[in-house]
């Protein structure tokens, strides 16, 4: 583990060592960056967000609070320019920063992303799409309850539990341990606070983006249908879009060969 001073004076942490790094930028929102020590790539250093992980707890959690974060850890680095990985909601993070400082990323990868950065939106109908493919798993008598409910404006710890299946393309031990890995749900409900970003404007400075950027998505997230993934990916002048057969929301859990040869083969 490494540490370095943010802008704020604050010290955050990090994980790995590498000339030539992938940085990595954990999703939950606000979730330590533990749960992608299995990435199957090579060069990998995992930034815990402050207030996550083995960084220090500060103020302003918003994401886009965090944007000089990211590069005060590439200055640490002593990198000009770095190759950037946001997972989920981390993936907000990494836009954000991929259109203040267009000229310090050599390549953009967004795995399973959140899309309500640039104003694309999920629905209800296209996640009961995805979901009622997979009406043939044991679980999903028990998971789609969950749904329901959710659906139905109970909004609850409960009815999230019960869903976690639908976010893995198998609901195994390695799936289930992923939960194990702490959040921050202070920080997390203060990350997509209003003001973050505006949507229009991300859109418009998406259109000048002259970055390569990889979007890995899942055939079977519920979080980022592959529709709602193209959508996305057709925002960037120089976006190549993975659909994983067979993955969820965590596509390098579901099939590390495959999201390996994916990522490797950056254009």
């Amino acid at each position: 583990m490494g540490t370095f001073r943010n802008a704020d004076g604050a010290v955050l942490a990090y994980h790995g060592e590498a000339g030539d790094p992938v940085i990595c930028l954990p999703g939950g929102p606000m979730q330590a960056s533990s749960y992608l020590g299995g990435l199957p790539l090579r060069d990998v250093v995992r930034l815990d967000l402050r207030g996550t992980g083995e960084s220090e707890k500060t103020g302003h959690y918003r994401v886009d609070h965090q944007v000089h974060d990211v590069d005060a850890l590439r200055g640490h680095l002593g990198l000009d320019r770095i190759r950037l990985l946001g997972h989920s909601a981390g993936a907000t993070l990494a836009v954000l920063y991929a259109v203040r400082f267009p000229e310090r990323v050599e390549e953009l990868v967004l795995v399973a992303p959140s899309p309500r950065v640039a104003g694309v939106d999920v629905t209800d109908a296209d996640r009961r799409e995805v979901a009622q493919a997979r009406s043939g798993e044991p679980w999903y008598a028990e998971a789609v309850e969950g749904f329901e409910e959710i659906w139905a404006g109970r909004v609850t710890p409960e009815a999230f539990a019960k869903i976690s299946p639908f976010l893995h393309g198998r609901w195994d031990d390695a799936a289930r341990a992923l939960d194990d890995h702490p959040r921050n749900p202070g920080a997390a409900a203060e990350y997509y606070a209003d003001g973050a970003f505006d949507t229009a404007r991300v859109r418009e400075e998406l259109a000048g983006l002259d970055v390569p950027v990889l979007l890995v998505a899942g055939e079977v997230d519920v979080s980022l249908p592959p529709r709602r993934a193209r959508e996305f990916a057709d925002l960037f002048p120089r976006a190549t879009l993975v659909v994983q057969p067979g993955a969820g929301h965590f596509p390098w859990v579901d099939d590390p060969a495959a999201f390996a040869a994916a990522v490797q083969r950056i254009p």
